[in-house]
């Protein structure tokens, strides 16, 4: 069994389950990663693509205790909500009792880090309550790049966007929980051991999470698949700059490569955590072993 936690310095990073994405997902979201591309690289088998070039993705959240502060890294799809994407809409998974079982009761959470503010990373920001969607995490702080909420309150949005924002993001809003924050070049220290970093072109105010002084690095979607680091090139269906979100992954790889520092995939599918290690002019991904700590 892949281990669902790991040890980051003092900080115990726990995996949090929501669901996994179905097979069409990748094909959609990666377009150019075709199954020759997937067989060209056959260290993605069996945990993160199939036999037949299907990529394997996942939704979960990270938490974590780090300085006496109980966080969450995203929030998921949600329950019970209306979406565009028929794999995401009206879900009904047990989010929250994992979410306890892994020790962090939603009550209990004191910050929440949003990545950036896409459908699949805000969702469980609330939860129906009498006919009205309300935050879930009460006595939490949330954290957004302020440049990510700047740009999605001026940007022209869908019907399905904007029905995101309205039970998702302006419920905790209007709670005064949601503070955007500036984020600089250098990064920005949230939490004792927790830096945001600036990591743009999925989103332009999207961020990565450095722990322990950069012994892990939770991806966002500036990485979706471990395959984007064989290919840095593969961008997503729904990246707003894919040229900066190309130049920003392939800086971060080379950033973290032979570090020894551990990858660990917002969407990567289980083991989900690993080494970045160059392979030729690329990367790879390269897993520690069952209980191994960094």
């Amino acid at each position: 069994m892949h281990p669902s936690s790991w040890n980051v310095g003092d900080i115990a990073v726990h995996r949090v389950d929501e669901i996994p994405l179905p097979p069409a997902t990748g094909a959609w979201l990666l377009p150019d990663a075709t199954p020759d591309v997937v067989a060209a690289s056959d260290w993605l088998l069996p945990h993160h693509a199939t036999t037949t070039g299907a990529l394997r993705l996942d939704s979960h959240s990270f938490a974590f205790e780090a300085g006496g502060l109980r966080v969450l890294v995203d929030t998921g799809i949600g329950n019970g909500k209306p979406r565009a994407t028929p794999a995401w809409h009206d879900l009904r998974t047990d989010y929250p009792d994992r979410l306890a079982a892994a020790g962090f009761p939603p009550g209990s959470v004191d910050l929440v880090v949003l990545t950036h503010l896409h459908t699949d990373h805000v969702g469980w920001n609330t939860r129906r309550a009498a006919g009205e969607w309300v935050p879930t995490f009460t006595n939490a702080h949330h954290v957004t790049s302020r440049v990510e909420r700047d740009f999605w309150a001026s940007h022209p949005l869908d019907e399905a966007r904007a029905r995101v924002f309205r039970d998702s993001v302006a419920p905790v809003e209007r709670a005064g929980l949601l503070e955007p924050v500036d984020v600089p070049e250098g990064g920005l220290e949230v939490a004792p051991g927790v830096r945001l970093l600036p990591t743009p072109g999925h989103t332009p105010g999207h961020v990565a999470v450095e722990l322990a002084g950069g012994r892990a690095l939770i991806t966002g979607d500036c990485l979706h698949h471990p395959v984007q680091l064989a290919r840095p090139d593969l961008t997503a269906c729904v990246d707003v700059d894919p040229a900066r979100a190309r130049a920003t992954r392939r800086a971060l790889l080379e950033r973290l490569a032979g570090t020894g520092a551990l990858l660990l995939g917002t969407h990567f599918a289980a083991p989900t955590a690993g080494h970045v290690v160059r392979h030729g002019s690329e990367y790879r991904l390269v897993h520690p072993s069952a209980g191994q700590e960094k």
